[in-house]
């Protein structure tokens, strides 16, 4: 939906809200317009129903006001009398057109200065658990989000099974696009497997389709997004199938925040020329200098002197990344991520005879690699020269590189797209140029070999941004934790330092503090 929409929609509810309750706003002292007036109505509303005028921000939050209606419909039934489990539950399955049979049927009286206090066990905790969900879905959605790291492609930096805080407001938290969703769950709601929003399930729509999607909207950040980075975003590419069934010209059928989230080293930003030579990035030129925490790995062949070669020993003897394969009928080793640390002390291995990198030719091209085009004649370790786009910035377009921007022009930005001999019609109109409207950035794993990443669909967009890692409140390495990584930064240099043992002295004071106040107040 657009914006002028949404406009629509929300004056065809404040019109059905004002129908339903403006006989129960005059029974409560208010006057009959007060009920049609948007915004409006809603603090009126919360002064019928004795609850505090902030409430009515929550209405307006997607997902949060999924939570707060059904709060507001069962309040507005007990202002006017209605406490019983009966009235509770018309409520909530009429979806509040309860409020009509109130406000023309039924002969009911405003409860003034009513008790806010639930009338049983049961009530408390359901009104504690409902607003435990809307405190955390809001922290969740504009603020500080978990996260775990599943795979190996920044491996050294962030580790299989390390548990993230990320950041939301570093880079501005989004507002959520789908208005209908369960709080606090991706993509798909665990145990049931049924996707966790309302959506448009149609395979042959060329785009996702949601009836009630908002637009993009971010609220501002304080922070831009700086070369070498680690951030999460949803992945471009993604599909409702499988995240890395990637074809370039297919249209996608998920909306941007329900995408899969990964965790990347952002190596080039918007207004970069981005090359890979030999598997290392250059920009503008220069090779591109890592963080001291940053350590690249390559995949290489090793060829061992005896049949005693025990690639299991050396691997968890030298940390050497992910697994390894036995080629040449026994006679070879791949492994697929091996840090320059790591291969100092293997090479020399008394048992080694040799270890080759398995970096791929220039020229030699890899289907698989953006932008799946025959012409460009790319891989994993020779790639590019590439621009990265940058808003408002314009680039000349022709029919060479339209295969690097016109996912980027279509997808992202909104476009129709269409060539017509050596014509590119843009809208509908010639176009020679293109002035891009957000800001692009680069996302690659330091596991140069084992990681899926822009190198397989390109451009990752600013909308796509999720936020920045900030902190690693747990690490467990699947049988055993990793206390030295609990509760240590992501960005920085040098080793990490764990805040674990002041992060327990300050709980134990906090709790401490707390017993001693409530015997001071029992005293």
């Amino acid at each position: 939906m657009t914006w002028s929409q949404w406009f629509i929609f929300f004056l065809i509810i404040q019109v059905i809200h004002g129908l339903g309750t403006w006989k129960l706003y005059i029974k409560a002292g208010k006057q009959a317009w007060e009920a049609f007036v948007p915004v409006y109505n809603a603090v009126i509303l919360m002064k019928i129903i004795n609850r505090p005028w902030w409430w009515t921000i929550l209405l307006f939050l997607p997902i949060v006001n999924l939570i707060m209606f059904i709060v507001v419909w069962v309040e507005t039934a007990r202002s006017f009398g209605k406490n019983t489990h009966l009235d509770t539950a018309l409520a909530v399955l009429t979806l509040g057109f309860y409020n009509y049979y109130l406000n023309y049927v039924a002969d009911v009286s405003y409860v003034e200065n009513r008790s806010l206090q639930p009338k049983s066990g049961s009530g408390e905790w359901t009104s504690s658990i409902l607003f435990a969900i809307v405190a955390a879905t809001i922290v969740h959605t504009y603020f500080i989000q978990p996260f775990t790291i599943p795979s190996s492609s920044l491996e050294k930096s962030l580790l299989v099974g390390d548990f993230l805080f990320v950041s939301k407001f570093h880079y501005g938290a989004r507002v959520p696009n789908t208005t209908v969703a369960a709080p606090m769950v991706h993509d798909t709601i665990p145990v049931i497997k049924k996707k966790s929003y309302l959506f448009d399930d149609h395979k042959d729509s060329k785009s996702w389709k949601n009836l009630l999607q908002l637009p993009y909207l971010r609220i501002p950040g304080f922070e831009k997004i700086e070369r070498n980075d680690i951030v999460v975003f949803n992945q471009p590419a993604d599909t409702l199938l499988d995240m890395n069934n990637f074809h370039p010209d297919r249209n996608y059928y998920k909306p941007i925040d329900k995408k899969t989230n990964l965790v990347k080293r952002c190596v080039g930003v918007a207004g970069d020329t981005l090359e890979v030579r030999d598997g290392f990035v250059y920009i503008n030129g220069k090779k591109n200098e890592l963080p001291d925490r940053a350590h690249l790995q390559f995949s290489y062949f090793v060829q061992p002197k005896t049949s005693q070669f025990n690639p299991k020993f050396l691997k968890d003897r030298y940390d050497i990344t992910d697994g390894f394969t036995i080629i040449n009928n026994q006679n070879t080793y791949y492994f697929s991520a091996i840090s320059d640390e790591a291969l100092a002390k293997f090479k020399n291995n008394p048992n080694v005879v040799s270890i080759t990198p398995n970096i791929k030719e220039k020229g030699m091209r890899d289907p698989g690699i953006f932008p799946h085009d025959p012409n460009y004649n790319w891989n994993v370790d020779q790639f590019g020269p590439l621009y990265i786009p940058e808003e408002g910035k314009s680039i000349e377009i022709t029919i060479d590189n339209l295969p690097l921007y016109k996912r980027a022009i279509t997808e992202y930005e909104g476009n129709t797209l269409s060539v017509n001999g050596n014509q590119i019609l843009i809208n509908g109109e010639v176009a020679n140029s293109y002035t891009f409207k957000q800001n692009y950035y680069w996302m690659m794993g330091d596991n140069r070999h084992n990681s899926i990443d822009a190198r397989a669909w390109g451009f990752v967009p600013f909308s796509h941004v999720v936020g920045k890692p900030v902190f690693i409140w747990m690490s467990w390495d699947g049988s055993s934790p990793r206390w030295e990584r609990f509760f240590t930064t992501v960005s920085g240099t040098g080793k990490a330092t764990s805040f674990l043992i002041p992060f327990l002295v300050l709980l134990a004071a906090y709790f401490g503090f707390s017993q001693w106040r409530k015997r001071k107040k029992a005293e």
